[in-house]
């Protein structure tokens, strides 16, 4: 399958863009899928996940509250709703997919076998 997310940019601090993550190749159907990021300088860390069939999502603490992972398995895409956005949530964010039973979400990065190429997301101060 083949991820390709958008919607990234400068964004000021307290504003709330939408990520969409689109799939080809294979239906998102298949797979749980998540959010990561990765800031300059750090590790990738996980962001949000949903299961197959958007029964069960999982968040970061930093960001639990104020994002929200969905998705449109008739559309293959995936969506991260971001709010109150901080310069701290500056960073690329990656769209990955993982095959497993519906039910099941995970969030570290080895479980996934997919990813796009990432987006990125700048906040101003």
């Amino acid at each position: 399958v083949q991820l390709q997310a958008s919607g990234g940019g400068l964004v000021q601090a307290g504003g709330s863009p939408r990520l969409s993550c689109a799939a080809s190749g294979r239906t998102l159907s298949s797979y749980v899928m998540g959010w990561f990021r990765q800031a300059p300088g750090k590790e990738r860390e996980f962001v949000a996940a949903i299961s197959r069939g958007a029964g069960s999502r999982a968040y970061a603490d930093s960001v639990k509250g104020r994002f929200t992972i969905s998705r449109d398995n008739a559309k293959n895409t995936i969506y991260l709703q971001m709010n109150s956005l901080k310069p701290g949530d500056t960073a690329v964010y990656y769209c990955a997919a993982a095959p497993r039973p519906f039910g099941v979400v995970v969030i570290t990065p080895g479980d996934y076998d997919y990813w796009g190429q990432g987006t990125q997301v700048t906040v101003s101060s």
